[in-house]
């Protein structure tokens, strides 16, 4: 092993150590982490400039400025209204469509921008019927991070694998669509087992209550939210054309922040101030850590000792699946991710050399098809993992913070309770998809 080798594991092992004991800002140490490897000649600056990923970063940029302006409107507040109303107070009912509009808020925009929204809002209405917003912060936690599993862009280490794979949004949403689906029904249902109790209360002056939430109060500025939706049905669209167009996610996202920017007349450097670019400097830093692990080699002989336990894309499947799972329930499951990525490609091309003499098109078209049950075997695992504990995703800490002002704060013991064995279920939902759609009939 070379001297850059070793340099390139220690910066990468002491860097992931910090992330994830959070002593340090992750940024902090993502940007040092990446610094450290040009300073020390592991890597050329030109080459960690080149390893940074700019299409999830155009990616991100464009659907911040999207939600940023989205938010604004007030729709997210109306929406919970209507349920509650719709609801009739019902506890069940205003779980269930709740988790539901989550759920669907998670895959069209992000997970963690829903929860931020939505989460205020159910704490109100249940504090307002008298009921415990705790199973309802539970379900909103699960639902989040499931629904972000659907779709290209719901979370996090979708965007990293759609972009280093150039799966399209229609490919996520095919293939990972009808777990999702699944697995929140599942979930829900055993939600509505599992808090019957807490379900079942039933609530004085209801309707006086329901009566005194005004929906129409909460839209802010109707011509905004006009123009909002006429943007954001556009960008979906675009989302879902965007490989037979021709054109990267990231293009699709800045455009329709860039429209909506204008259209709406928006305070600019409000908008600019609200990006979170904390998160973007993370990513950036974080390419260049594995863009170091690749320049030397490692990743190599990672996967050649990952080959050597089984040599069945099957097997290697499922192990990717469960492991990336139970890391995700206790790590953050963003750098976990970045570091499989290039682990994965390697594999997938050892597993599937181009014996045939295809040319470099016809053989990516080959690769991937073949090695498609790793890379939804990744998402899966990573984003459904992230429902184990309530560090597990960024969502979850985002509800917890909520909670902490309610009478039944959610911590790490009560929410494993629930989360933790729902997570192994969807785990084993997504085991038995991934054998039946991709290994059995292959």
């Amino acid at each position: 092993m070379t001297a850059h080798a070793v340099i390139a594991i220690v910066v990468f092992v002491v860097a992931y150590i910090l992330i994830i004991t959070e002593r340090i800002h992750r940024t902090k140490i993502a940007i040092m982490g990446g610094v450290l490897l040009v300073l020390l000649r592991v890597l050329p600056q030109a080459d960690a400039f080149a390893s940074i990923d700019f299409n999830t970063i155009g990616l991100l940029v464009g659907m911040m400025l999207l939600i940023g302006v989205v938010k604004e409107t007030g729709i997210f507040t109306w929406v919970a209204i209507r349920i509650a109303k719709k609801a009739r107070g019902d506890s069940w009912r205003i779980l269930l469509w709740i988790s539901i509009f989550t759920a669907l808020a998670s895959a069209l925009l992000d997970n963690v921008t829903t929860v931020l929204l939505i989460a205020p809002i159910t704490i109100l209405i249940a504090e307002m019927l008298d009921i415990r917003p705790y199973p309802f912060l539970v379900a909103e936690i699960l639902a989040s991070n499931i629904g972000g599993t659907a779709t290209l862009i719901g979370d996090p280490p979708n965007i990293l694998i759609g972009s280093a794979t150039d799966l399209s949004f229609l490919d996520f949403l095919i293939h990972l669509g009808p777990p999702a689906l699944l697995i929140l029904g599942v979930t829900l249902l055993v939600l509505r087992v599992v808090f019957r109790r807490e379900l079942s209360g039933a609530f004085v002056d209801t309707e006086r209550v329901l009566a005194g939430m005004d929906e129409t109060k909460a839209i802010t500025d109707p011509v905004l939210l006009r123009r909002s939706l006429v943007v954001l049905s556009f960008t979906i669209l675009g989302f879902v054309l965007h490989d037979a167009l021709g054109l990267k996610p990231a293009t699709v996202a800045l455009a329709g922040g860039g429209v909506l920017l204008i259209w709406s007349g928006t305070d600019i450097e409000k908008r600019l101030e609200e990006i979170e670019w904390p998160t973007l400097f993370f990513f950036m830093g974080l390419f260049v850590l594995v863009g170091g692990l690749e320049e030397v080699g490692v990743l190599e002989v990672l996967a050649a000792g990952v080959l050597r336990l089984s040599g069945d894309v099957g097997v290697l499947s499922l192990c990717v699946l469960w492991f990336a799972a139970l890391a995700s329930s206790f790590l953050d499951n963003i750098p976990f991710v970045a570091a499989m990525i290039p682990l994965l490609a390697r594999i997938s091309v050892s597993l599937f050399p181009n014996t045939a003499g295809l040319d470099e098109a016809a053989y990516a078209v080959y690769l991937m098809e073949k090695s498609m049950p790793l890379w939804w075997s990744l998402a899966l695992g990573a984003c459904l993992g992230g429902n184990g504990t309530i560090i597990g995703a960024s969502a979850n800490v985002v509800i917890a913070g909520f909670s902490g002002k309610t009478r039944t704060p959610l911590t790490f013991g009560n929410y494993f309770r629930y989360g933790f064995p729902l997570m192994l279920l969807s785990i084993l939902l997504s085991s038995g998809y991934i054998l039946v759609r991709y290994l059995l009939f292959r």
